[in-house]
């Protein structure tokens, strides 16, 4: 289970490197992870200190630090 986060955790902050800030909605449907596995890289990644939350409206842009 530990690599199956750690890789979900590698392709979301692949894709905001090279896509710029995403909600995690933006990054489900251009990925080929599935909901649960995109939170759980983002709680990854957020406990590694390595993202940015924004709101925006009812949105929240995830960004890399």
């Amino acid at each position: 289970m530990l690599k199956l986060i750690g890789d979900a955790a590698g392709i979301v902050w692949q894709y905001l490197d090279a896509n710029g800030p995403a909600s995690a909605t933006k990054i489900i449907a251009e990925t080929d992870l599935n909901k649960v596995d995109v939170q759980r890289g983002i709680g990854w990644l957020l406990r590694e200190d390595k993202l940015n939350i924004e709101i925006v409206g009812r949105t929240e842009i995830i960004a890399l630090k």
